[in-house]
């Protein structure tokens, strides 16, 4: 009953952990890039209507690319697993004595007595799947994936991205001043990157100000980049 509790919260937080990590990964370009692009096309056009539109353009294209990238990782990681997993299989076959001499290596480094590594051996290895499983954690240092991994990554992912990619659009929905709308959106969406910047860095061991305003800082650079260059060109 204890070790199936014990499997059921390793579960449950590999599972939180790959949740984390995708809205890490969507967030983070979500909420950058419209910005920026946002940004740049403030201060090249006077139509909010114009910034709107290619925002969200943006945004769907952004979030489908973003998306499928985190399927194809998902299902890379899916496909290593399962080629390690069918060459453990073949040398469990073709050379059991070798990979039972690694079995009792392991057992060895645990600093279990000649006797009872000949034991653990021998009950391990009566199972071949059991067997199998044990290579595939203890010499690969590989667990099964989730199965649906990928498209929960591409979903997880892409939303992600929608959700910050509206962030720095958000006011201009409302305003028909171009260079006023990026003043609020800058506000908004640097605050937004303060918060989002300030958890990361919490769940990464990053000092949580300093991953904070590094995050933050990112952002406003690339909006600033882009609305300087936007400029220099209408210049030209």
């Amino acid at each position: 009953m204890a070790d199936t509790l014990i499997h059921h919260h390793d579960e449950l937080h590999s599972s939180g952990s790959d949740l984390l990590k995708d809205i890490v990964i969507g967030m983070s370009d979500g909420l950058t890039v419209p910005f920026a692009l946002a940004a740049g096309l403030s201060g090249a056009v006077d139509n909010t209507s114009l910034i709107v539109i290619a925002g969200l353009a943006e945004i769907a294209a952004g979030s489908i690319a973003m998306g499928l990238g985190g399927y194809l990782a998902g299902q890379t990681e899916m496909d290593h697993y399962k080629a390690e997993l069918r060459r453990e299989y073949d040398e469990v076959e073709r050379v059991p004595e070798r990979e039972k001499e690694e079995v009792r290596e392991f057992f060895e480094g645990l600093g279990l007595s000649t006797e009872v590594q000949a034991k653990a051996v021998e009950e391990l290895t009566r199972d071949k799947d059991n067997w199998v499983n044990f290579m595939m954690k203890h010499e690969l240092g590989l667990d099964k994936p989730d199965e649906k991994r990928a498209r929960k990554s591409a979903f997880n992912i892409g939303m992600s991205y929608i959700v910050g990619g509206l962030v720095p659009l958000f006011p201009y929905f409302f305003l028909s001043d171009a260079f006023q709308g990026l003043k609020i959106s800058a506000v908004i969406t640097l605050i937004c990157l303060f918060i989002f910047g300030y958890f990361k860095s919490k769940m990464t061991g990053v000092p949580a100000i300093t991953g904070a305003l590094k995050v933050m800082l990112i952002g406003a650079v690339a909006a600033a980049a882009a609305f300087s260059i936007a400029k220099m060109i209408e210049g030209i």
